[in-house]
C-alpha cells in the first residue's frame, strides 16, 4: 500500500478515523480509495457528495508528499491503522487514528504499558507518589505513557529516564515542534529509549482542542491508566473518562479532602471510576504482575479454603468461574447484600478475593 496514499487519507477533509476506516473496509488501500470511481464510493454507507469531491481532489496528495519529505528527512516512523506495528492496544478502540507518527526506538506492542497523568500544577506530594511509583515498576518490563505536559506528565518520564523505563510522550502538535519548548531536552533522550507519538502532522500547533483528542491516544496505549495528582477539571479526569469508556482499568492515588488537586483522585475513587491505590505495590497486586501471585492463588485455592464458612465457600465457588459484581453474586447465592458485604471483607482481608473498580470481585 502506498505511503503516500496512507498519508494523504488523513489530510480528507470531513473524514474521521472512523470513516476512514469504513472507507478501508469497502476499498482494500488507501490507493483503491483515491483511484476508485465516484459510483464506487457512492455505494459506501456514510460516504457522500462532499466527501467524495474532498477524495478526488489533489489537495490531500499534495499535503502528504510535503510530509513524506518530512518523515524521510527526519527518520519518523510511520505506523499505519492495519501495520503489524501499530499499538494492537490502541487498535480494539473504536476511534483511534488511522496513522501515527513516531520518533524513538519503542516497541508499541510492549509486554506491560500503562499511562501515568495527573494535573500540571504538581505539588510534591505527586511527584513523590510519581517518583516512587517509577522506582518500584523498574523491574517489571513496563513501559510507561504520559503527555510530555507539565506537573506529573513530566515527571513520570524524567523517573523514566532515571530508572531506565522506556517512555513514550503523545503529543498535541507535529514533530517538527515541541511545547512547552522547555522540554526538548527531555524529549531528545527520551526517544534514545522510548518514543515521542503522535497522530498530527508537521505544521500542526498545540492548540487547545487537539489535547483531549491527543488523551484519548495516551489511554488507548495503554492496559491502565493511572492518575496520580489531578483536580476536578483538567485533562488527567478526560484520560480517565475515556480509558473507562475503552473498558481500561484505572487507578488513581487518594489526597487530603480539602486539597484542590486531589479533589479529581477522590471523585474517581469515590464514584467507582477508579481503583484505590496507595502504593506502586497496589498497582502490581491488582494488575496481576506479581509473580509470586500464581503461587498465593494456589495456596488460597487449597489450603485457606479448608477454613472457609459455608457462605465464604460458595463465594469463592461462585468466583471460580470469573468475576462477579456484589450484585450478581447476590442473586447467583441468594443471599442478602448485608450479610454478603461481611463474607467478602472477610475474604479480602484473606488474602483469597480483590475488589475491583465498580463493586466487582474477583479471585486473587
Amino acid at each position: 500500500m502506498s505511503m503516500l496514499h496512507k498519508i494523504a487519507l488523513t489530510f480528507i477533509k470531513s473524514i474521521g478515523p472512523v470513516t476512514a476506516k469504513n472507507l478501508l473496509a469497502y476499498c482494500g488501500s488507501a490507493e483503491n480509495i483515491f483511484s476508485a470511481s465516484k459510483k464506487q464510493l457512492l455505494q459506501i454507507p456514510g460516504i457522500g457528495e462532499k466527501t467524495i469531491e474532498a477524495i478526488r481532489s489533489t489537495d490531500a496528495l499534495v499535503r502528504a508528499r510535503q510530509e513524506l519529505d518530512f518523515i524521510e528527512k527526519h527518520g519518523i516512523e510511520v505506523l499505519f491503522f492495519s501495520d503489524e506495528k501499530y499499538p494492537k492496544r490502541l487498535k480494539n478502540c473504536i476511534d483511534s487514528p488511522i496513522l501515527l507518527y513516531a520518533k524513538g526506538t519503542v516497541d508499541f506492542n510492549h509486554q506491560r504499558i500503562i499511562s501515568i497523568v495527573g494535573t500540571r500544577n504538581a505539588t510534591s506530594y505527586g511527584k513523590n507518589l510519581c517518583k516512587e511509583l517509577c522506582e518500584v515498576l523498574a523491574p517489571y518490563n513496563v513501559l510507561i505513557v504520559s503527555g510530555l505536559a507539565y506537573g506529573i506528565d513530566i515527571t513520570a518520564h524524567k523517573e523514566c529516564l532515571v530508572n531506565n523505563i522506556p517512555t513514550v510522550g503523545v503529543l498535541g502538535h507535529g514533530l517538527d515542534r515541541m511545547y512547552p519548548k522547555i522540554h526538548k531536552t527531555i524529549a531528545q533522550k527520551m526517544v534514545l529509549n522510548g518514543s515521542l507519538l503522535t497522530e498530527f502532522p508537521t505544521l500542526t500547533n498545540p492548540d487547545r482542542p487537539n489535547f483531549p483528542q491527543r488523551n484519548r491516544i495516551i489511554a488507548g496505549l495503554a492496559d491502565a491508566t493511572i492518575v496520580v495528582e489531578a483536580s476536578i477539571k483538567g485533562g488527567a479526569l478526560i484520560t480517565a473518562e475515556i480509558a473507562n469508556s475503552y473498558n481500561k482499568d484505572v487507578y488513581a492515588f487518594p489526597g487530603r479532602t480539602n486539597d484542590v488537586f486531589s479533589e479529581g483522585c477522590n471523585f474517581l475513587i469515590k464514584t467507582n471510576r477508579a481503583g484505590l491505590i496507595n502504593n506502586a505495590h497496589d498497582l502490581i497486586y491488582y494488575l496481576g504482575w506479581d509473580d509470586e501471585v500464581g503461587e498465593k492463588k494456589k495456596e488460597a485455592q487449597t489450603t485457606l479454603h479448608l477454613s472457609l464458612t459455608p457462605n465464604e465457600q460458595r463465594v469463592v465457588d461462585a468466583l471460580q468461574s470469573g468475576q462477579l459484581s456484589i450484585d450478581e453474586l447476590c442473586i447467583q447465592l441468594n443471599i442478602q447484600q448485608s450479610k454478603l458485604a461481611i463474607v467478602i471483607l472477610t475474604l479480602e482481608m484473606q488474602g483469597i478475593i480483590v475488589s475491583l473498580p465498580g463493586k466487582i470481585y474477583k479471585l486473587l
